[in-house]
């Protein structure tokens, strides 16, 4: 791809996640938006990003973690996401990170103004990388949920012994064709809507586990589980299951790629590196408190028997219909946000195939078909197919590998150091021109070395599980 289409790519689409992104030697024009964010709608914005499905893993991680390692780690969890996304603060206007006049509008856009081309093909590729893998996690877990449901309803009717036993083939290839319809949507100029019903989702079905996490640890009258967590038969398991127990918690909480457009939302003065700062703290502290609940009531219902997906282990049976309403709440928001995920990647791949192919109708031809009681709809054959195969690609590997707890380890762990810690630390050390073995440049050389041997202890691991997983 040649850097005129990837500045094409970026400057001419704007999306929620990758947006007005600049590949080109030089710092975007300013638009006129008027920005009326404020520090409490970027609270909002930033507790909407974090919390998704990857709160269903959380009372397995505190199992095999135990009692103490486990909301300690989630506490470390929340105070490196909250460090990185103090360093990505001050990455938001060059050249001075506080009164200079360009704004990097997207994580993408800061990493080229600050770190050049390089940098930004590097972290292009680990973005993209993770969209892709977002997209078959997200398949996975719709899986589980749709399967859940059927399952909920022949235990509500045949009593809780029945061998109500369900695949999750069929279920994600049901979830791949939804996909492979709203995936011919041209592009999202503006899905607000989407984001709001995917954040109304996500909330529902997170407070409803939390919910009957609590329950049923008062309804039983103790609190279960250890102090070392579960027990294994060998040490090794149990290192391997640490290391994915890590991986998802790391999966559940940065939101890098999101906060610099956040940031780029509000109003100033004060200056928005302050505000955001400010934001960020009270979201994280709101954050983990609920995360820390989740996990805590989760293994204190459980205990041993935790499952890997709280609402789909099946330790609740009743009310069948609240676990039916959860679970339909992660489908829902699952299918919107496969889209919000997968529509920066589609934008990319459409615009450097027309700048690449600009003579090709294959490429560049819309048909427009109209079916009766339908509105008129454009079909564009190269969308057509690309968008299928990706889909479908999505969807094939979900069906391969279809491990909830050790896919979003090793998603979790692949795009945490990268993403959370490496490009906002050498972003940081371009803004504040802190020289080379400095204390601070040491302090956050030391740090970032740290995440990145806990990063890969955790794909390690997720990795194994899932080999384990499918061999066994």
């Amino acid at each position: 791809m040649s850097l005129k289409a990837m500045e094409e790519t970026a400057g001419d689409h704007e999306t929620p996640l990758l947006n007005s992104t600049s590949v080109s030697g030089v710092q975007p024009v300013e638009s006129p938006t008027k920005r009326t964010g404020s520090l409490w709608t970027a609270v909002a914005h930033i507790i909407t990003g974090v919390i998704g499905s990857g709160v269903l893993s959380l009372a397995w991680c505190v199992a095999q973690l135990g009692w103490i390692a486990g909301p300690v780690s989630m506490l470390l969890f929340a105070f490196v996401t909250l460090l990185s996304t103090f360093l990505l603060c001050d990455s938001y206007r060059s050249p001075d990170p506080e009164c200079g006049p360009g704004r990097n509008r997207s994580y993408l856009e800061a990493v080229h103004i600050n770190l050049g081309s390089r940098s930004a093909w590097l972290c292009a590729l680990v973005v993209y990388i993770s969209l892709y893998g977002i997209g078959i996690a997200y398949t996975i877990t719709s899986a589980i949920s749709m399967r859940a449901i059927n399952k909920s309803n022949c235990y509500h009717r045949e009593g809780h012994d029945a061998a109500c036993a369900y695949g999750d083939n069929s279920f994600m290839l049901v979830f791949g064709a939804i996909q492979i319809v709203t995936s011919q949507i041209p592009d999202f100029h503006n899905i607000e809507w989407l984001s709001v019903v995917a954040a109304v989702m996500s909330f529902c079905y997170s407070f409803i586990g939390l919910g009957l996490g609590l329950a049923k640890t008062i309804g039983d009258g103790k609190i279960k589980g250890s102090i070392e967590g579960i027990s294994t038969s060998t040490v090794a398991e149990k290192v391997w299951l640490i290391s994915q127990a890590l991986g998802d918690i790391a999966f559940a909480y940065p939101y890098s790629l999101i906060s610099i457009e956040i940031q780029d939302t509000l109003k100033s003065p004060p200056p928005e590196s302050e505000t955001m700062k400010k934001a960020s703290s009270l979201a994280i502290t709101v954050t983990t408190l609920f995360y820390l609940f989740c996990g805590g009531f989760g293994y204190a219902a459980f205990g041993d028997d935790t499952p890997g997906n709280l609402l789909t282990g099946f330790g609740f049976y009743e009310p069948y219909w609240l676990v039916d309403f959860a679970n339909a709440c992660v489908v829902a928001h699952l299918v919107g946000g496969y889209q919000i995920y997968t529509q920066p990647l589609f934008g990319m791949v459409d615009r450097w195939s027309a700048q690449k192919f600009p003579n090709s109708g294959f490429v560049n031809n819309d048909y427009v078909f109209k079916l009766p009681l339908l509105p008129a709809f454009r079909v564009n054959l190269f969308r057509l197919c690309f968008r299928t195969a990706y889909v479908g690609t999505t969807t094939g590997i979900a069906m391969i590998f279809p491990y909830f707890n050790q896919v979003l380890g090793v998603i979790g762990a692949m795009n945490f150091w990268p993403l959370a810690i490496y490009f906002p630390v050498e972003m940081y050390f371009v803004q504040r021109k802190i020289g080379v073995w400095t204390r601070m440049w040491l302090l956050l050389q030391i740090f970032s070395f740290v995440c990145l041997v806990v990063t890969v202890f955790a794909f390690v691991g997720s990795v194994e599980g899932l080999i384990t997983a499918k061999l066994s």
